[in-house]
Parts: C-alpha cells; structure tokens; sequence
C-alpha cells in the first residue's frame, strides 16, 4: 500500500511557505535601519559573551571597547529612524538612544574610576534593556523585524 500525506499536511506545508524568515524587508530598508540592525544583532552576539566570560581580562577589556563601539553606533542609527512618530519625528526609542550615550559614557567613566560595581551594573542594564528589552519590541507584529523573522 502506497504511503500517502493527508489534507492536514498540506496545512503544515503552506504555513511553512507564509513563516518563512526573509531578508527582503531588511535589504529594501534605508541604510540607517540596515546599520542600527547590523550594529544591534552585533552587540547582541557580543554581549551575550561579554555576559557570560570572566570579567576583566584584556579580551573583557578589547570587546567591551567594541561592545561600546557597537552600542554608540545602535544608538546614533536610530536617531536616522523615523518610523513610530510620537513627538514630531521621535518617539520613545530616540529617548531611550540618548540614555543609551549617556550610559555608555557612565559605565566607562566609573571603570576608569575603579568603580567596577557600578560598571557592572551600567552595563547589565544597557545589554537587558536597551539591547534585549528594545529588541523584543522590534518583534511585534508589523514591525519590520518581525516580517523579517516571520515572513
């Protein structure tokens, strides 16, 4: 007897066509969304090394520097993003790019200063919330990531 699939694969097969994860949102983005995205999912690989390795070796030190480097970069890209208007051309997120600077700038300030916990605690907070709190966000339906992720 010949082995034969039901009408419920068919099911299964058309809503792997639609879930499909594609890029083409992204490519047809403007550049300052295509560098804030490339810069993000950088820190993000980053910083979960970052999070997880022994503190204050020089390789700590060297990808704290580009985490830093990457996290500046997020951060300014978004001030070339416009597309949740609250207030004029900004919304929260650009809010949330400037206590993203200004934390940058503290944590290597207190680091500097010997003030290690403080450091550490600067950090911790921009990697959970400005990179995976924010990150989250860009997952909600109809927003571009989540076309990207989600067909």
């Amino acid at each position: 007897m010949p082995f034969t699939l039901g009408p419920q694969c068919a099911t299964v097969s058309r809503f792997r066509r639609e879930a499909a994860m594609t890029l083409e949102p992204l490519l047809a983005a403007s550049p300052a969304i295509q560098i804030h995205t490339a810069a993000a999912l950088a820190a993000l690989a980053l910083g979960t090394v970052q999070v997880t390795r022994p503190k204050g070796s020089g390789a700590h030190k060297r990808m704290g520097w580009f985490w830093v480097a990457l996290m500046a970069v997020v951060a300014l890209s978004s001030f070339g993003i416009h597309e949740l208007r609250l207030w004029g051309p900004w919304s929260p997120i650009h809010l949330l790019s400037v206590i993203t600077l200004v934390g940058l700038w503290g944590a290597v300030r207190a680091v500097r200063q010997g003030r290690i916990s403080d450091h550490r605690r600067i950090m911790m907070q921009l990697f959970w919330l400005a990179l995976i709190g924010a990150g989250a966000f860009t997952l909600v339906p109809g927003r571009l990531l989540h076309q990207v992720v989600f067909g």
